[in-house]
Formats: structure tokens, sequence, C-alpha cells
């Protein structure tokens, strides 16, 4: 039975970093899983807080009938408002419930906003470098991604921005702190993307929306604060998860959060409700809302990242590589020494050092390195990291 062009072609493009997680798996078959030092996949490192599992053990205990049932679309009332109340401090911005959906994970959220807003052939601006499956989610709506440069330090160029903005442009997408480039977009950047915004809608009779995927931010160091969306830009929702800060992706829940004071609001929230029913997601899971309801304002210990980060960039500085050190999430975008960033990765896998090429990640001469790894796995790979960047000094 054929399949359609149009998965055909997604095969063909499939993620980089799912092809080196699975030749991670038959490297590890062949050498063992200790001589391989695999840096593909974001997986949180540390297990979840102790908090997670003392909520967890409660709702298990707490259970009545119907805790397993559908609930509204948009998730269980309670929870949305336990959402809300936590973020208007976070955001400066004043929620209600009416405000939250809650979802399948960040994923899902960004697939209930682009198919509630997306007509065939509107257009998402994203910066790049940027996470590869966006240009899948966008796809599945009819859209059409437009890249963008960042600038050197890979903050936002908003001057780009606001030239790639069309009568198609229906929004545009950031992820801050960002994968696979750790950068933290000032609250200065995000105004000023706000500010070109607000003209270009009125240019093109449009609104357009400022979506942000933010399921890193809790993950700052060096004292670091992330700044709101919501103040620099009206027109804005975030998409977000508890599979970062909590150390959750396989239980997928988040939430998405639009302001309350966008155009349409009602209109847009009905919208979303509905998406997040007819994709196919229903709702979110039951059990995790109402656990997470519990956890706002937990997250796993940051500075687990921080460490990791720094014997990582030590190690790497030592040996010539050249990168800009993250601000958050945890990932290192360093420069690939050859303009083939593809061929280095090759390079590095000949001694059992898996990354991704940045050409996956629409950054070509680059290379991401996901370190949320045990340290051993930093300190046992440096040699190896030396070894390949002796060759081209």
């Amino acid at each position: 039975m054929p399949i359609s062009a149009q998965m055909r072609e997604a095969i063909e493009k499939s993620s980089w970093i799912r092809k080196m997680f699975e030749e991670g798996a038959r490297l590890k078959g062949l050498h063992g899983a200790d001589k391989v030092f695999d840096f593909s996949l974001g997986n949180p490192y540390p297990p979840p807080p102790e908090a997670f599992h003392q909520a967890l053990t409660k709702e298990v205990a707490a259970e009545t009938g119907g805790v397993h049932g559908y609930m509204p679309n948009n998730g269980f009332p309670a929870v949305r408002q336990s959402v809300a109340d936590y973020i208007s401090g976070q955001y400066g911005v004043k929620f209600t419930g009416d405000h939250i959906i809650m979802t399948c994970g960040a994923a899902g959220a960004l697939n209930v906003v682009l198919k509630s807003i997306l007509n065939p052939g509107d257009e998402i601006i994203a910066p790049r470098p940027y996470f590869v499956e966006y240009d899948a989610y966008v796809g599945n709506h009819n859209g059409k991604i437009v890249q963008v440069p960042t600038h050197e330090d890979f903050s936002l160029d908003t001057n780009a921005i606001a030239q790639a903005v069309t009568p198609k442009t229906a929004a545009v997408l950031i992820n801050s702190p960002n994968n696979p480039t750790g950068a933290v977009y000032s609250m200065q950047n995000l105004v000023d993307l706000g500010r070109a915004l607000e003209i270009k809608s009125r240019e093109i009779g449009r609104a357009i929306l400022l979506i942000s995927d933010e399921p890193y931010r809790k993950i700052l160091y060096d004292g670091l604060d992330a700044p709101s969306l919501f103040i620099a830009y009206r027109n804005s929702v975030v998409v977000t998860s508890y599979s970062k800060d909590l150390s959750l992706p396989g239980e997928r829940i988040g939430y998405l959060a639009l302001h309350p004071e966008a155009d349409d609001v009602k209109a847009m929230l009905g919208a979303m409700t509905l998406a997040n029913r007819i994709l196919g997601f229903v709702n979110a899971p039951a059990m995790m809302q109402r656990v997470v309801a519990r956890l706002q304002g937990v997250s796993v210990e940051v500075d687990i990242y921080r460490r990791k980060r720094d014997l990582l960039c030590d190690g790497l500085k030592d040996a010539g590589y050249q990168f800009i050190k993250p601000a958050g999430a945890f990932y290192l975008f360093p420069k690939s020494p050859i303009d083939n960033d593809i061929n280095f990765v090759a390079e590095l896998q000949k001694e059992l050092i898996l990354t991704v090429p940045g050409s996956g990640f629409m950054g070509p001469g680059y290379f991401r390195i996901a370190y949320c790894v045990d340290d051993s796995t930093i300190t046992n790979a440096l040699p190896g990291f030396k070894k390949v960047m002796d060759k081209y000094r």
C-alpha cells in the first residue's frame, strides 16, 4: 500500500537527532554502552524531584470514581486555575484559568495553536537555527516555514523578521531558552520584536501571532531571569511542558497560555480547545494534570546542568573549539572547524562520540551537543573531541 507523498518526503528528511540516537544504540551493541559517548538526544538527566513522587502518590491514594474519565477538552478547571495563578506572577500579566489549555506536551500545544490559525499557504516565520520538528508541525496544517537568520550570538534579528513579513504571515515562532543554541532572548530583544510586529500587523491588516516555545524556561544559569513575552507583545501565546523542568518527557503533559488581551481571545480559545480534541489528543492526561497542579514552581536542581555545562565548555575550550556559552537549556552549539558539519560529526563518530549536525537545525557549520548526560560521559569523551579537533588545527 503506497504511503503519502508528504510522509515519503518526511521520511527522507527524518530527524538527525533520531538518526544519531539510533546509531548510538547500534554502536553500544558493538562496543558496550560505557565506550560510546552519546550526546544526541535531549533526554533530561536527573530523575523527577521528590515532590513529584509525593504528589503522584497522593493522587493515586485519593482516587475516587470518575477520575479517569473525560473532562473538558481544555483540561480540569482547577488545574487550569492553578497554572494561571502561578504564571500570573511569573509573566506579570493577570491570567484566569480560561486563558489556559492543558495539552499533551509543548508539541501538542504547538500543533493546537497552528491548527487554529493556519489557512493553506499561510507562513510562519522562524529564526534559525530552530528545533527540527517545527517544519513538520507547520506542514501538518498546510503552512510554510519562512526561515530568517539570527545574529552571530544567536539573538533575534528583528529587522530580518520584519522584512520577512508578507500578507500571508500568520505568526512568528521563537524558542527561548533555545534548542539547539542555549540562547535566551533578552527583554529588549522581545520588546523590539513586539514593536516590529505591531507595525507589520497594521501594514498587512492582520494580527501576527507571536508564539513562544518555552519548555526550558526554568533551566537558566548564572542568575539569569527569563523575560516575559506577554509584557512585550499583546498578540502572543506561550506553549510549554513539564518535560524538562520536572524531567517528565514521557508523560506528555504541558499547556498553552494565550494573552488575556489578544485579539479575538474568546474565539481563539474556542478554536484551540476544539483543535485539542479533533487533532486526536482529546485532552491532556488526567492523572498528570492533577499531579502538576500540585507542583507549580517546582523544578529539578538546575545547578546539576550548570556544572555539566561548565565541565563541557572548559574541556572543549581547551581543545580549541569555538562556541557561545549557553545561558539556558542543556545544549551547546559549537562551530564546526570545517564547513561541512555533517562530515565533522562523522569524524566524531569514529571516536564513538555522537552529536547532531547543525544542518539538522537549519544551522549549517555548527553541531549540537546535548549535555544532559552523566559527568563521566563528558569527561571520557573530551580526549576524543580533542583528537578530532587536532586533525583540523
